[in-house]
């Protein structure tokens, strides 16, 4: 391959001749010496990963696509919660493959965010409306780990009467398996029982604390279910409804009906079925449980300017302030997915999607009638979208399978006598008819040769849906693609994404997600292939989740992969419940004690709880290291009881800490089992590895580390690696088999998760290679000592390893900011917003803190622009201590600053428009202007508001 063509000249920012002068800033004389310093010898790597040689964009482009038609895409009748559909062009090219949509972080930052905090506000509108329920989140990673959270959320707040043993959770049969799965997967560490039968047969005794049926069920079935919500009302039990979006369209919405909680899945709403995923579940829910609601809440609030804003709402309940006790959780959402969802009911409006609800509806009904003319019989009494067929006595559904497979088709085939057929959006007269040449060849009888289509209801009509949704403006002004695409347009200009600057989150990764990887995911043949369909119609996707799971185990040190979590912090779950299987199948029954740094990222905690596990905390010393002793006194504490020991590496203080290994042997020496949290993977590979410093199993961000985008906020992967041990316990999938000998069941709906972003993971370690993924690890640590040297003297960095030098990311001191300047991190956070850059991480791991990742990708000059603003904010802070300005009105506590503020005929500030909004003259060639000020993030939490207002309000 020629130099030109290496893909990590492209991925690195920093040019090879920029690098030296770099180093020289820093203060060593290579990038191995560098390394020496960073990273303890002790525990690096002494040969090269084997992965196959690295690939040229152009080469790589050629050898996906050779995978590519490898899989077979059929016309998908299967249904079980994914269908065809049609993503509008506009929504495609516009937000799906925009970085400025896509390369977006978690809104955090409001004044930097409100783009897509507007589109998903809409999606909480479209869900809260469908739903008829008052309060909605920002989506959920999928179907079925939405039902897990409405469990756990009802027994949490089962009522009064449960709180002595109500542990019993009545769970409908006609429920899909996928979703069955992951209730037992999630119920059993937490004493929740589950108990299936038929909805309106079984008698909810003084032990069941919630309900869960689905609307329509999984054979089809549309039921009445009003009797039964007057019934767990009268028994105080929840009732969450797992409810079809789209058919919500046209049915008596949950809310309308009784249900606490209702949840479902938005793929139908322009997603592509992506061999299982991403796709944006949603969740709703009463107004009495709006502090319990999982997830994030997009709510209203107001700028200091009295101007309405957009923010995060109620984050007091979120994993990264509550740990343990947290409802919400900062890494389970799928925000990109739940944007394209909700721009798609904006493009359709409420007509839109009324018609499209109808036309499934009618060509299910149109099939019915069909087939029923040809002597098939249709059990479903009442039906949306799905058909459930019985098939005469002389026919048996291999029969039905083998021609349907020679016509290039899919049916669900629940045994030998029944076989469900799902319309989708897709579906036409012409699908239509060949779907009844199969069966009317298989039972030897001809059909009628035009077939009309069928438009009235194939339910109650008291269950047709009568009340108004979506009447807002949004939802009715923007259906020409014209003015969609501007709508879309003037959303993303609110936003700083990694297309507009540097994005310097610590423990985030926002590098450079490259757009050769980006390409596939649109393909059909990754885009459109059902999670269930028939696995010789998928062997591209095997060989691309083959190669994979086996690169990865080999970056890890492992032995296996599992990539079915489908966010890091599924990913921790996973990785704990499988040392919990372990222990189990050890006879251990007692090890259900996890040790935890008190540095530790918030989702650790609360995933060991979610786990069924007991958590114990382990002290930091004042360098924030692990304090070693405490660790080993507490695991020899509990050594009868000890399951796991949870370590992030590099810590999450941004060091490699020495005496890793040590630590990771005290933990096995009695007992335990060790789960590396692999945020920090992005200063690891190549170096070192889980395997090399003692780890069991770890889980990997393949949104950070191995280059698939945030997207606002998901999508996100989670995959786990484990050692020998642990690869029998890998979970399974109640459809199609994967996982170990001895699986855990199912810890999302998918078998493979997330699958249609895997190919960008795949791109990035194919174009890489060895070389160039270890080349990414150094140049990620050297860019960011690189950064700390071009701040001393003005910024403290808060630990760094023994030999004064940091892993990937660095915390910065401001903790005595608020006495000596009368300004804290938040200010500076806001100011940074003026110089054009997202803030650093915020307070976390310490608070007042910020914590800084710049990642290999960026170029030496956004470097040091990005510590020129740093510098300049320092000098800022210096002015307001020596009287030079206003200790209240000042640039900090000001900012950011608006156009519309700076451009106003009155300017009521002691300083300079300019100062306020050009600081540094290269600011001016690339401005960004938020679109509000600061926002007052108390009022929105006092007065949550969490949908569009109400078209009055526009009158």
């Amino acid at each position: 391959m020629k130099l030109i063509d290496k893909f990590q000249l492209r991925h690195i920012g920093p040019r090879p001749e920029e690098i030296g002068p770099m180093l020289d800033k820093i203060g060593v004389g290579s990038i191995n010496e560098l390394m020496d310093e960073a990273v303890p010898k002790s525990i690096r790597s002494r040969k090269p990963l084997n992965l196959s040689a690295p690939m040229s964009e152009q080469q790589y482009a050629e050898y996906v696509s050779k995978i590519a038609r490898k899989n077979k895409v059929y016309r998908s009748f299967i249904g079980m919660g994914y269908y065809e559909t049609v993503m509008p062009a506009v929504i495609r090219r516009n937000i799906l493959e925009n970085p400025g949509w896509y390369t977006s972080y978690t809104p955090y930052q409001a004044e930097i965010s409100q783009g897509r905090l507007e589109a998903l506000l809409n999606f909480q509108t479209v869900v809260s409306e469908l739903t008829a329920l008052p309060i909605a989140n920002a989506s959920l990673l999928d179907e079925a780990t939405a039902a897990s959270e409405a469990m756990i959320m009802m027994h949490s707040k089962r009522a009064r009467k449960f709180k002595k043993g109500g542990d019993k959770l009545f769970v409908d049969e006609d429920i899909f398996p996928q979703t069955k799965a992951v209730l037992e997967t999630k119920a059993e560490p937490l004493g929740i029982e589950i108990e299936y039968g038929k909805f309106d047969e079984t008698e909810l005794d003084d032990q069941t604390f919630g309900a869960i049926v689905q609307y329509p069920a999984a054979s089809g079935q549309v039921n009445d279910y009003r009797k039964f919500a007057e019934k767990a009302k009268a028994n105080e039990t929840m009732l969450a409804v797992a409810a079809d979006i789209l058919a919500l369209a046209i049915l008596v919405p949950p809310g309308e009906w009784g249900a606490d909680i209702a949840f479902g899945n938005t793929q139908r709403f322009g997603v592509p079925m992506g061999y299982g995923g991403p796709h944006a579940a949603y969740f709703a829910t009463t107004e009495k449980l709006k502090r319990a609601l999982p997830g994030r809440i997009i709510g209203v609030s107001k700028d200091r300017h009295e101007n309405p804003a957009l923010r995060m709402a109620l984050q007091t309940r979120e994993q990264h302030i509550k740990r343990e006790r947290a409802t919400s959780n900062i890494c389970t959402a799928q925000a990109l997915l739940a944007t394209m969802a909700g721009m798609y009911a904006v493009y359709h409006g409420p007509q839109g999607l009324k018609n499209t609800a109808q036309h499934v509806h009618s060509m299910a009904a149109t099939l019915e009638q069909q087939l029923v003319k040809i002597g098939y019989k249709q059990l479903n009494e009442g039906y949306f979208d799905t058909l459930y067929i019985e098939l005469p006595d002389n026919i048996k559904s291999c029969d039905i399978q083998s021609l349907a497979l020679s016509k290039e088709m899919n049916f669900f085939y629940y045994d030998a006598h029944h076989v469900g057929i799902a319309i989708n959006e897709t579906t036409d007269i012409k699908d239509v008819m060949d779907i009844l040449d199969v069966f009317a060849r298989v039972a030897n009888k001809e059909v009628e040769p035009q077939v009309i289509e069928v438009e009235q209801n194939r339910f109650e009509p008291e269950l047709f849906r009568t009340s108004k949704y979506l009447q807002e403006p949004v939802f009715n002004s923007y259906h020409s693609e014209t003015e969609m695409m501007r709508y879309i347009k003037r959303l993303e200009k609110r936003d700083i994404a990694l297309n507009h600057s540097m994005i310097s989150l610590g423990s985030c990764t926002m590098k450079l997600n490259p757009a050769n990887s980006m390409f596939a995911i649109t393909w059909p043949e990754f885009a459109n292939m059902h999670p269930f369909a028939p696995a010789d119609q998928a062997e591209g996707y095997k060989e691309l989740i083959d190669e994979l799971e086996r690169d990865l185990a080999e970056i890890t040190g492992f032995e296996a992969c599992s990539l079915q979590p489908n966010s890091g912090a599924a990913g921790e779950y996973t990785g704990l419940m499988v040392i919990r299987e372990y222990h189990k199948d050890k006879g251990n029954h007692d090890r259900n004690v996890v040790i935890i740094p008190s540095s530790a990222h918030g989702t650790n905690p609360a995933s060991g709880v979610m786990a069924g596990m007991k958590v114990v905390v382990v002290d930091c010393d004042e360098n924030g290291n692990v304090d070693v002793d405490d660790l080993k006194a507490k695991a020899e504490e509990h050594k009868d009881t000890l399951a796991a020991f949870m370590i992030t590496y590099p810590s999450t203080h941004g060091v490699f800490e020495s005496r890793i290994r040590e630590m990771n042997q005290i933990i096995h020496d009695n007992g335990g089992l060790v789960y590396m949290d692999g945020a920090n993977m992005n200063a690891q590979v190549g170096l070192t590895s889980p395997g090399i410093i003692g780890a069991d199993v770890c889980h990997l961000n393949l949104h950070k580390t191995f280059a698939i985008p945030h997207g606002g906020g998901g999508p996100g992967v989670g995959p786990i690696c484990v050692n020998e041990k642990l690869m029998p316990y890998l979970p399974s999938n109640p459809v199609l088999k994967t996982g170990g000998e001895k699986p855990l069941k199912a810890v999302a709906a998918a078998p493979y998760g997330s699958a249609s972003v895997l190919p960008i993971t795949h791109a990035y370690l194919k174009m890489l290679g060895a070389e160039g993924l270890l080349e990414v690890t150094k140049m990620s640590i050297v860019n960011a000592n690189y950064l700390v040297a071009a701040l001393k003297g003005y910024y403290d960095v808060l630990y760094t390893g023994e030999t004064g030098r940091c892993a990937h990311e660095m915390i910065l001191e401001c903790r005595n900011f608020r006495q000596e300047y009368g300004v804290d991190a938040t200010d500076i956070a806001k100011r940074l917003i003026d110089y054009g850059f997202h803030a650093p991480t915020l307070s976390f791991p310490v608070h007042d803190t910020l914590m800084v990742e710049p990642t290999e990708s960026e170029s030496v000059q956004e470097l040091d622009r990005f510590s020129e603003a740093m510098i300049s904010i320092k000098k800022e802070m210096e002015d307001i201590k020596n009287g030079k300005a206003d200790k209240e009105d000042n640039l900090l506590k000001m900012a950011p600053h608006t156009a519309e503020e700076v451009t106003a005929d009155e300017w009521a500030h002691p300083y300079k428009r300019s100062e306020a909004a050009y600081p540094l003259e290269w600011i001016r060639i690339n401005k960004f202007w938020p679109h509000i000020a600061r926002v007052d993030d108390g009022y929105g939490d006092r007065n949550l508001v969490c949908t569009c207002a109400p078209i009055s309000e526009y009158q």
